[in-house]
């Protein structure tokens, strides 16, 4: 079985957040359940130098985009068993620092979705099934469908599509339509590409892929909602029949407590103790006061409003009464990051902050903390709350997404759950809870006992391939190229 990944960013080459992620972990897992699974995306310009050096020329090529015959290279490397194919255009890729956010990422990405349906007869490379993710490779599915169809090389090609979140659609002027695919009007129409005026990236790969996916099973449910469905929960209701909830994983070779060479102390469940070590570590790295016996809560995000930072605005100094220390690592908005570096100011002996990220020192993080708050407004799946369990970080989630897949409220009575949630959007819900987990932090044995819990959950990335693997099986066996 072949299957061929097309994704704008993928670890370790490039990563603005959980879809990275999932593109360098998942192919890993497919390949060892014996899927052909291999990889395309662009070859920016930040592409660490030491892979860039490592890459093999394997053609050349121009695309079509509208009017303009553009250059395309393609490049490829092996990495972990996969192989990684890079669309290369230094116009359209080789841009400083951000990976998205520039004026003509609709032009940018338009000739990405192209070059890739374009590349796959000189690679020699032919897929049963090409697998989208989120808006970026949105196009692929619709051209797959509207002008490569009765192409005998692609006619029997099978597309999967997944949505890692809705919030960011690709949306932009019809005018895009002619001037760069060569479309004509027909394809602006409310079932295909059309959105209130607009093209709509992510609605073609919605309404045009065999399969769509999303990246936990709640999450697939509340996107066919007014409420978390951001206007194209009327076109995932049409769809929910070949709708799919597949739980997001984590890479557990790489974060792994036992191994990682960025913390202080390793430990597994059978030394949690050694998580005093790096709590310690973690304490004096971020000139705070060193008590063993302070709870430390952390947070690892990005300071949007999605992430629930509002919530913890609104009660931030009711909170800053317990004794508690709170640290927080992340970027984003200007109002979040100057929020966090007033309270710095505040409450120096309480509260830290590192705005920006920084890979080692998340993991530092991770392996100190005792909690880990992630009271997300919504959450598709969530990659925190793995990590943070993994390290033994007890995790504080609002009831969302994949934060409702895979955080459990605890019940002492029974000795059941492997964290502390709330349900509704409410900062003073939340508080309770926070204050909720740390009666019970002080409780030692029961507290352990817990860390214990929540280190041996497994959130691998061996159950979700399965998953993948048997809906790539299934496709195949499917008569035709049809929409279902």
């Amino acid at each position: 079985m072949k299957v061929l990944f097309a994704v704008s960013e993928c670890v370790p080459f490039a990563k603005t957040g959980g879809l990275g992620d999932v593109a360098g972990a998942l192919p890993k897992e497919l390949k060892q359940l014996g899927t052909d699974i291999r990889v395309i995306l662009p070859k920016y310009g930040t592409i660490p130098v030491q892979y860039r050096e490592k890459m093999k020329k394997e053609a050349n090529i121009t695309v079509q985009v509208g009017w303009r015959q553009q250059y395309c290279g393609i490049e490829s490397l092996e990495q972990d068993g996969v192989t990684f194919y890079f669309i290369d255009n230094e116009y359209y890729f080789k841009r400083d620092f951000i990976l998205y956010g520039h004026y003509d990422d609709g032009e940018r990405f338009s000739f990405f979705c192209q070059a890739v349906l374009a590349s796959l007869p000189i690679l020699d490379f032919k897929p049963d099934v090409i697998h989208a993710h989120d808006w970026h490779t949105g196009m692929i599915s619709y051209l797959l469908k509207e002008k490569y169809s009765k192409v005998p090389f692609y006619e029997k090609i099978k597309t999967v599509f997944t949505i890692h979140n809705l919030q960011y659609q690709g949306v932009y002027p019809k005018e895009i339509l002619p001037e760069l695919f060569g479309l004509n009007e027909q394809s602006f129409a409310s079932t295909s590409l059309e959105f209130y005026g607009n093209v709509n990236f992510m609605k073609a790969g919605i309404v045009t892929s065999n399969v769509v996916t999303t990246v936990s099973p709640t999450y697939k449910h509340e996107v066919q909602t007014p409420y978390y469905g951001e206007k194209l929960d009327g076109v995932l209701r049409d769809r929910k029949q070949s709708l799919v909830g597949i739980l997001n994983g984590i890479d557990d070779q790489s974060y792994d407590p036992k191994n990682d060479p960025y913390i202080t102390k390793n430990f597994d469940r059978t030394s949690i103790d050694s998580k005093v070590l790096n709590k310690q570590h973690l304490q004096e790295h971020f000139s705070l006061p060193v008590r063993k016996k302070t709870p430390v809560i952390a947070m690892v995000t990005r300071l949007t409003q999605q992430k629930g930072i509002d919530l913890l605005i609104n009660i931030f100094h009711e909170l800053m009464q317990e004794d508690i220390q709170l640290i927080v690592i992340g970027s984003g908005d200007h109002q979040y990051e100057s929020f966090f570096n007033e309270m710095v100011n505040h409450y120096p002996d309480k509260c830290k902050a590192y705005i920006g990220f920084h890979e080692e020192l998340a993991r530092m993080i991770y392996a100190g903390a005792d909690l880990f708050l992630m009271p997300s407004l919504f959450e598709p799946c969530g990659l925190g709350q793995l990590i943070a369990m993994r390290y033994g970080v007890i995790p504080i989630v609002r009831e969302t997404g994949g934060l409702n897949d895979t955080v459990e409220s605890f019940i002492e009575e029974t000795m059941t759950g492997n964290g502390f949630t709330f349900t509704n959007y409410n900062a003073h819900d939340m508080l309770y809870t926070i204050k909720r987990a740390l009666s019970y932090y002080h409780k030692t044995d029961l507290w352990n006992k817990l860390i214990i819990e929540v280190m041996g959950r497994d959130f691998s990335w061996a159950q979700s391939a399965f998953k993948y693997n048997q809906l790539y099986a299934d496709l195949m066996t499917r008569s035709g190229n049809r929409v279902l």
